[in-house]
């Protein structure tokens, strides 16, 4: 092992020597110094891994030789030591970065556990958190057989989103690739779990609330008689991506419900937002609203009548409080909002539609330079974090907080990344989307699909009197045969939607009020 480098600064360092003695036999020189003038000057000539700094001590006190430390070396790790408990001394030593603070007397054993929770917690952490996934591992892997309601997936699906994002910070990729695998088989047992039970689901038997139901089940309960909510919809986001945003919500909101809810199939925004909005099933809409449905096939677009179909069922639930509508696609119409949000503080609900996660995944498709931001879902998340903390919508939900808005946080659908191509054929109607396809004459691998050949048994509306439907399970991604080396190769490790898998299906729905 490396000698570790110590600066220990304090005006009574000769008392310390019995603790420079501990620390040596451990791994750890120390240089003394008994005042902030001379432990900058040896810190600008010298390298030290950390820095022991007493905050009473004549001449430069330990918060100013601490500024001028981290005015010219910010990154080297300083630990303040004190007999002074003054809160107001704690605070500028934290408010300047300080890595620990320790009140004397301090014995050996203090020093080092500060030490190493400094120098190798990163190592420690990582050599623990492995050796825990090690033993969860068989765990989740045995579990999976006993999986048989959805409240056994989603509670499952939540373990393997812990476990991602604490093996993803590990430097040894092994540990993630034994996890990437796990949840392979997760999805592969998903997808027959969703076989079995769906047609069951979306007929309106027992199970968990799905797109069209989330407004009435979800929704309506949470609104409050002398409270504004914002109903916040955010495209395409997957349950990890909410993880990695939540912290960055938790100073203007309070987190009062944090569940989920089941996306329909297609997981697909034309399917489940529109669902959402008019809490009806594609095929009830296509019926009671012919006019505004379109067909894969049409051109038009495919949600523009989301706002209309809120109004009809708000209009039979009645809900009769007034609501707005937004939808957020560029950067004027967020700033519009933010600056006018105080003109629905009388509204019972104010719905935004927020689309820029979307915009994410399908920039990386089309463009190299998000592609190598984003190669993996560590990528996604952290490409997804990056732009929340700079974007107009965190700005808007602070806004909302201050006007005592109630926070009501979801989701359409989420994405997967896709890996394996699959080969399809179909007529010139058939859709386009690359999960998903109906049409007639679907020629397809049957083990790389959930097919349904009668679209009204799962609630779809159909396009021709035989068309029919089928979802990619996993990772798979359709390609037609014309032209496949260059599709395949244009949209693999992209992120897609319309399929099954439990990325894409099994979603958040997030209560927030107000701090």
């Amino acid at each position: 092992m490396d000698r570790i480098n110590v600066l220990w600064v304090d005006d009574e360092v000769e008392l310390l020597k019995p603790h420079f003695l501990f620390l040596k036999e451990r791994g750890y020189d120390t240089v003394p110094c008994t005042n902030g003038q001379d432990a900058l000057d040896l810190i600008n000539n010298q390298y030290f891994d950390v820095v022991l700094l007493d905050e009473n001590m004549p001449g430069l006190s330990g918060l100013e030789t601490l500024q001028e430390i981290k005015n010219s070396k910010p990154q080297l790790p300083v630990v303040m030591i004190t007999k002074n408990e003054a809160e107001q001394i704690m605070e500028e030593a934290i408010g300047s970065k300080i890595s620990d603070y320790l009140i004397k007397p301090v014995n050996p054993n203090q020093i080092l556990l500060s030490l190493k929770k400094i120098l190798n917690q990163k190592h420690l952490i990582a050599e623990q958190t492995s050796l825990n996934y090690q033993k969860e591992f068989t765990k989740l892997s045995q579990s999976l057989g006993t999986l048989k309601t959805y409240t056994d997936w989603v509670s499952h699906y939540k373990k393997l989103l812990f476990w991602e994002l604490e093996l993803e910070s590990l430097d040894d990729p092994t540990m993630l690739e034994i996890f990437e695998s796990q949840k392979k088989e997760s999805n592969a047992l998903f997808a027959k779990f969703i076989q079995q039970q769906y047609v069951e689901w979306i007929q309106g038997n027992e199970g968990p609330v799905l797109s069209h139901q989330l407004f009435k089940q979800k929704v309506l309960p949470e609104l409050k008689q002398h409270q504004p909510t914002l109903l916040l919809l955010i495209d395409n986001l997957r349950f990890d991506q909410w993880n990695v945003i939540k912290s960055e919500l938790l100073d203007a909101y309070k987190l009062e419900k944090e569940s989920e809810y089941f996306s329909i199939l297609p997981t697909a925004t034309q399917y489940a937002r529109n669902a959402f909005f008019a809490g009806l099933t594609p095929l009830q809409i296509q019926e009671k609203y012919p006019h505004w449905w379109r067909f894969d096939h049409e051109e038009g677009g495919k949600n523009l009548n989301e706002e209309a179909f809120l109004k009809t069922q708000c209009d039979r639930l009645g809900m009769n409080r007034p609501f707005s509508y937004h939808k957020i696609t560029q950067l004027n119409q967020s700033q519009k909002l933010i600056k006018n949000l105080s003109n629905h503080v009388h509204e019972g609900l104010t719905v935004v539609v927020y689309n820029f996660v979307d915009m994410i995944s399908h920039a990386k498709t089309e463009l190299e330079m998000i592609k190598e931001l984003s190669p993996d879902n560590k990528g996604y998340r952290s490409l997804t974090l990056s732009w929340f903390k700079n974007s107009p919508l965190k700005k808007l939900i602070a806004k909302a907080a201050e006007l005592n808005f109630q926070l009501v946080l979801t989701t359409d659908h989420g994405t997967i990344n896709v890996e394996q191509p699959s080969a399809v054929i179909s007529d010139k109607e058939a859709s386009v989307n690359l999960r998903y396809k109906t049409g007639r004459s679907l020629t397809f691998d049957s083990k790389e699909v959930l097919s349904f050949s009668d679209p009204k048994s799962i609630a779809l509306p159909s396009t021709t009197l035989n068309s029919s439907y089928i979802f990619a399970k996993e990772s798979v991604y359709f390609v037609y045969k014309n032209n496949y080396n260059h599709f395949a190769k244009l949209y693999q490790n992209t992120f897609q939607h319309g399929g099954v898998s439990l990325e894409e299906m099994i979603v958040p729905f997030i209560v927030l009020s107000p701090r």
